[in-house]
């Protein structure tokens, strides 16, 4: 007789427990997607090294998610759901099981926890093109608004824009105040608790021209998220980041990007960007705001 699954509210003790579900959930998804090349979860020394990497994301999302919750059977964790509050905007970071479990009715209940509609201006997903997690989604009164593809190259130097001026950003209240702004006008939202974090995970930079700060980015591995006031600038704020990154001896470089991002994406082609078999889609409950000049946090667990 199988074991009944409960539920219960996460804790950060449970982060390794909830990427041991992704990373098992993800290597499914691209088995059946067609793609047989190995992942992490199928090397224990690729997987420890994985967790390394994604273990600040994992406890920054536990520590700031508005709704958490795993499933449980025979003790152990085989599905759970996140959601982070920014401003008044719910976004569901994770939803994953692992595969003896799916399709029988976790994942309602897990959604019905961690996302639900009331009390939100918006609600968001960056979310897989799997067919029976989009059926899911979409009962929850999100639509696809368009999909997010990863670019990327080997970096080179390249001439820089004399007019783009860059400079780090220090943490202080003006800063926070800064990328405040930025976020509102392009985002529609401000999310200062994430950026607090960003900062001590990859070197963020403020950009100008003429003497105003005309938006932000952050360098990696990984890299993103950029934000910028006009999407024109784009151009000249992408060719400083592929050249520090030269500069710094990085052997990759890539962005997770919108597709409506048109000014990015055009770039990305003219200088010969190779594009990333594994495609997101940008779901919401309204359509977004400004995110044709934006390009998304990578890994893309949030906007």
């Amino acid at each position: 007789m199988t074991e009944q699954i409960t539920f219960r509210p996460g804790t950060l003790d449970d982060s390794y427990a909830v990427f041991c579900v992704f990373e098992e959930a993800l290597a499914d998804l691209i088995r059946r997607q067609g793609d047989h090349e190995p992942t992490s979860w199928a090397d224990p020394d690729k997987l420890a090294q994985m967790w390394e990497k994604r273990r600040p994301l994992y406890e920054h999302l536990a520590r700031t998610a508005a709704h958490f919750w795993v499933a449980e059977q025979s003790g152990a964790v085989v599905a759970f759901a996140r959601a982070i509050d920014r401003d008044g905007v719910l976004e569901l970071t994770e939803f994953f099981a692992r595969p003896g479990v799916q399709s029988g009715g976790v994942g309602r209940e897990l959604l019905v926890r961690v996302f639900p509609h009331e009390q939100y201006q918006q609600r968001i997903i960056i979310a897989t093109t799997d067919v029976r997690a989009q059926a899911r989604y979409l009962k929850t009164g999100v639509l696809p608004r368009f999909p997010v593809y990863y670019f990327w190259r080997k970096p080179e130097a390249l001439p820089l824009d004399g007019d783009l001026q860059s400079e780090p950003m220090i943490p202080s209240p003006e800063l926070w105040e800064t990328l405040a702004a930025i976020d509102t006008a392009v985002l529609g939202h401000s999310r200062t608790t994430d950026h607090e974090w960003l900062v001590t995970d990859r070197q963020g930079v403020l950009y100008w021209r003429n003497g105003e700060v005309i938006g932000y980015g952050y360098m990696g591995p990984p890299y993103g998220p950029f934000a910028l006031l006009a999407a024109a600038d784009f151009p000249a704020v992408l060719a400083h980041a592929e050249h520090t990154a030269a500069v710094n001896g990085r052997e990759h470089i890539g962005f997770e990007t919108p597709m409506c991002n048109g000014t990015a994406v055009n770039y990305f082609l003219s200088r010969g960007y190779q594009i990333e078999s594994f495609i997101a889609l940008f779901m919401s409950s309204q359509p977004p705001k400004m995110l044709e000049q934006y390009i998304l946090t990578s890994p893309p667990f949030f906007v």
